[in-house]
């Protein structure tokens, strides 16, 4: 297999400043030559078609766990955990690949290539999560990707795993050493820190100095509303919660244009953001609601969710009135449970089908961390998603090194006896 280790990748010019504090930080290391590729959506029809249907199954799943969401409140970015798993497919093979490729439903051809389009067409809206103001949220959106991988600078790393992150994902590595938690923990954390803006202080996954690998997505989107709302509408009415339990929250007025479309239990609207993006908000009838056994009568199967995602796209716009609650919402799940429960299980428990990242390793922890506010002005919210592996026969580091550069003498003994059976100079080994 062809490998190298991390250490022989070349630097780029400058060390990544991941934040302005004080933290260790390490450099960004990229493929020597290698450029990301430039592609386009409209190549990838059906590819984004099944990275969409993907993001729904995977986003069904977090719904269904719940996370640790409190009163029923759950938050979660199965965008986030599509693009860190198509990262991570990316070095799979055998039992573990095709097991992905299943459960998720991933595209059988191009997936690299798409997930790059989709990556790019995001990017477009890039921009520095730290200088949003949050209580403006921005009329021109901020859509802010970013991918990390921290790799322990003692193991090998695949070097065709390496190339395809740097063309497809335009993704470096992270050459760290995992047993120096002081040094390591704050690096990753001042990643997580910097791309969402504050919003997420620490990585999701607790810090494990076993660990030789840490594959992070991070999303950070900022947006006003195409029309905000009017602060002077807003007023305490009452919300029924999915216990039952009638309270009053603060909802919010207004009238404007959106696509609007129903379908066999539910309702729904698309409110707009300034540019590129909105908001679909799905309202299942009551009936629906019920029997649902997770409290809440708003998860969704990936297949009704599909239809809502068709229905939607081809709604007309219609002149709508809508109150909508204000809400303030953050969450965290452990991500082996939820892909555990999807069915992943060889993925989760090989230590062969991941040798083109490192040989032996084994994924170990898989997190994420999501929050969200959605205000009068318009919707802030932040995930980041981490997953993490070691190998399981790493070789232990040495506590001296020794290199044979120069000449030397050399004896070939017999242990019992002391015997020098041979001995001889090396001045030039050619």
């Amino acid at each position: 297999m062809n490998r190298i280790r991390v250490a022989k990748l070349v630097a780029v010019s400058a060390v990544v400043a991941l934040t302005a504090c004080s933290a260790p930080q390490p450099g960004l290391l990229k493929a020597d030559g290698v450029e990301r590729v430039s592609v386009q959506l409209a190549g990838y029809d059906a590819e984004l078609r099944s990275l969409r249907d993907s993001a729904l199954t995977l986003g069904e799943a977090l719904l269904a766990d719940g996370g640790d969401g409190a009163n029923g409140n759950t938050v979660s970015s199965p965008g986030s955990l599509l693009i860190a798993l198509a990262m991570l497919r990316a070095g799979a093979s055998g039992e573990a690949a095709a097991e992905m490729d299943h459960a998720l439903g991933l595209p059988a051809t191009h997936r690299d290539e798409a997930t790059n389009a989709l990556l790019a067409s995001l990017e477009k809206f890039d921009g520095d999560p730290g200088s949003v103001d949050e209580g403006n949220p921005p009329r021109k959106p901020v859509m802010h990707p970013a991918n990390g991988l921290f790799v322990d600078k003692g193991v090998t790393t695949g070097a065709a795993y390496l190339d395809t992150l740097a063309r497809q994902y335009g993704t470096g590595v992270y050459p760290v050493d995992f047993s120096d938690e002081a040094a390591t923990k704050p690096a990753i954390d001042a990643w997580v820190d910097k791309n969402t803006g504050g919003r997420i202080k620490e990585a999701p996954a607790e810090y494990d100095r076993r660990n030789t690998f840490s594959l992070l997505n991070a999303l950070y989107f900022a947006a006003a509303w195409s029309v905000p709302f009017d602060p002077s509408n807003t007023s305490d009415l009452p919300f029924t919660t999915a216990e039952g339990k009638a309270i009053t929250a603060p909802a919010m007025h207004n009238l404007l244009p959106m696509k609007y479309a129903e379908g066999q239990g539910w309702r729904g609207v698309d409110l707009p953001y300034a540019e590129g993006f909105v908001m679909r908000l799905v309202l299942p009838d009551p009936v629906a609601s019920e029997g649902t056994g997770e409290g809440t009568g708003t998860v969704l199967s990936a297949e009704t969710l599909a239809e809502i995602a068709g229905t939607m796209d081809s709604a007309r716009q219609e002149t709508v009135q809508i109150q909508l609650p204000r809400w303030d919402h953050k969450c965290s799940f452990d991500l082996r449970k939820v892909l555990g429960a999807m069915g992943l299980q060889k993925t989760l428990s090989t230590t062969t089908d991941f040798d083109a990242i490192q040989e032996g390793l084994m994924i170990t922890q898989a997190a994420q961390a999501a929050n969200i506010t959605v205000a009068e002005k318009g919707t802030v919210a932040a995930a980041v998603t981490q997953i993490n592996g070691r190998v399981t026969s790493a070789p232990p580091k040495p506590d001296r090194t020794i290199e044979f550069d120069r000449p030397f003498h050399y004896q070939i003994i017999h242990v019992e006896t002391g015997l020098p059976l041979f001995m001889g100079t090396v001045a030039d080994p050619s």
